[in-house]
Order: structure tokens, then C-alpha cells, then sequence
């Protein structure tokens, strides 16, 4: 589709009473592992599926690597199963094609529901408001330890079912409560804002990074073995080791110490296990030294 056309589609979706525009096509994850994210259907095509190439990226038992698609048709836009294992459900039928409404609601996988609906920017800004609060950690803004614990259940069953690598990263900042005692809350608030929003860039996108509580936080690594996990965690304790931390003209050296455990692992039975792991290595890291990455090594 010419892009004057495809603008045109996304800013003449009116409410039925005439009043105020609702000019964006939106996917909307009500229930899953990704709820209360938002996609905006912009492309011709956009796929839905667990695999690299899906733009929609959601991981859940029963989703294909391409399991569904939203076409764009001129002024109408519609949803397609892509010869899916499981099928693609619309309103709880089964469908091969079918033209979407506002309010349709899409299951795809096992528990993936995907709400289709048009937004104005009064109801884009509400909902990321909305979600924002639910999962993320007001301070930092990293994902929040709920969000976290049913993130890592998740993607811990997909990992078994699928014989897929997955690493967990736990992390806390080396004396901590020194910084707090010598240069104020104040300024340990500043310290894990600043860093939390220098290490998430440093991630990956499919990266969780949550604050697991305190000055404790923990990176989710999909389809990452030992060996990249550790990488990551060095990445991350020599961006923290080297950035300059200052708070009303004062500098604080800040270093971080990581413990890294996963998947494939015969000695881990739930997610819990894996957090002990990994917590395990965090603790040989502070007392080995701190500042330093550690890796529990599968017997």
C-alpha cells in the first residue's frame, strides 16, 4: 500500500457519533506473557508468532514461529492464520481470514488474548500510562518483581518444553548502603534511576530487566545459554564500572556484582531453582572479591 494511502486509513478511523477520532490500529495483549502491551498496526503486513522474524513477538505454549498475520487492505485490515499448529481464534471462533472490527478479540497459543481496537493520542497516552504503572517500578522504571516472577514462570515452561537455552542474571550494587549513609536516599534514588536506565540499554529488546527489590535486579535472557549470559553480565558491570555517577557535583563510584545459573540444567525442576542458582553465584561474586561476574557451573 502507497504510504498517503496507509495515512490516510490511520487518521479517518472516526467513532460512530461523529465525535473524537480515533485514528490508530492497535493490537492490544490483554492476557499472556506480554500483557498490557501495545502494538500499532503500521506495516502491510505485520506477523504474529514466537519466531525471530515475527513482528509481534510472543512467547506462549501452543504459538507457531509464524502463527498469524495482520494484512492491510486498503481502508480495511484483516487477520489471517498462517497455517498455524493450533489454529487462530477470533471472538472464540476459528478463522483462516477474517476482516477485523474494533473490539475483536484474538487468541492465539494457549493463553495469548490480543485485543483489535482503534486509539486516539488521548487513549495511546492512557494506556501506556496504565501499563507503565502495573508493571514497572515507579524509581527505576524497570520491570516491576511480580512482573518478573510471571515473566520468569513463562518463559521458564517454554524453555522446558521447547529444549531451549534461557539464563537468568541477578545483580546488586556493591555497598549500597554506604551510599545511602554517607551521601543520602536522595542520592542512592538517583543512582538506581541512572542506572537502571544505562543498563537497559545495553540489553537486548526480549531482555527482562526488573528491580527485584532494593538495590537487587535481575535480567531475564531469553534464548541466551551460560556462555552469552556471561557476556552480558560483564557488559553490564563495566558499563556500571565506568560511568561516572555524579549527584549535586559529587562523584560516586558505583560497581555492580552478578551471578548468572541457567537452562538446560538436570538439577533445576522450577524457576525458583533457577533464582537460587543464580543467587548462589551472586553471593560467591560479593564475597570473592565483588565487582565481578559469576557463573554457576552445571555439575
Amino acid at each position: 500500500m502507497p504510504a498517503d494511502e496507509r495515512t490516510r486509513l490511520f487518521e479517518t478511523q472516526a467513532a460512530p457519533s461523529g465525535g473524537v477520532k480515533r485514528d490508530r490500529a492497535y493490537l492490544v495483549v490483554l492476557a499472556g506473557t506480554s500483557v498490557g502491551e501495545m502494538y500499532k498496526v503500521e506495516a502491510d503486513k505485520t506477523v504474529i508468532g514466537r519466531g525471530q522474524k515475527a513482528q509481534i513477538r510472543l512467547l506462549d505454549d501452543g504459538i507457531s514461529r509464524e502463527h498469524a498475520q495482520v494484512v492491510v487492505e486498503g481502508t480495511h485490515i484483516f487477520l489471517e492464520d498462517l497455517g498455524s499448529t493450533n489454529g487462530t481464534f477470533c471472538n472464540g471462533l476459528k478463522v483462516d481470514r477474517k476482516e477485523l472490527v474494533d473490539g475483536d478479540k484474538i487468541l492465539v497459543g494457549s493463553t495469548t488474548i490480543l485485543k483489535f481496537t482503534y486509539h486516539d493520542n488521548l487513549d495511546e497516552i492512557f494506556q501506556k500510562q496504565m501499563y507503565e504503572s502495573a508493571l514497572r517500578d515507579g524509581l527505576t522504571k524497570a520491570f516491576n518483581k511480580k512482573y518478573f516472577t510471571d515473566r520468569l514462570e513463562s518463559e521458564f515452561t517454554f524453555s522446558i518444553r521447547h529444549v531451549a537455552p534461557l539464563a537468568l542474571v541477578l545483580f546488586d550494587i556493591d555497598h549500597f548502603k554506604k551510599v545511602n549513609d554517607t551521601h543520602g536516599h536522595q542520592a542512592g534514588d538517583h543512582v538506581l534511576s541512572e542506572m537502571s536506565t544505562l543498563l537497559t540499554a545495553a540489553l537486548r529488546a526480549e531482555d527482562v530487566f526488573a528491580r527485584y527489590g532494593g538495590e537487587e535486579f535481575a535480567v531475564i535472557c531469553r534464548g541466551s545459554d551460560l556462555g552469552q549470559a556471561q557476556i552480558v553480565g560483564e557488559r553490564m558491570r563495566k558499563a556500571v564500572e565506568t560511568h561516572r555517577f555524579v549527584y549535586e557535583g559529587t562523584h560516586i563510584p558505583i560497581t555492580i556484582s552478578l551471578g548468572v545459573a541457567g537452562l538446560p540444567n538436570p538439577a533445576v525442576k522450577d524457576a525458583s531453582d533457577l533464582v537460587n542458582l543464580a543467587d548462589k553465584a551472586l553471593y560467591q561474586s560479593k564475597h570473592g572479591g565483588r565487582n565481578r561476574v559469576t557463573v554457576h557451573k552445571i555439575a
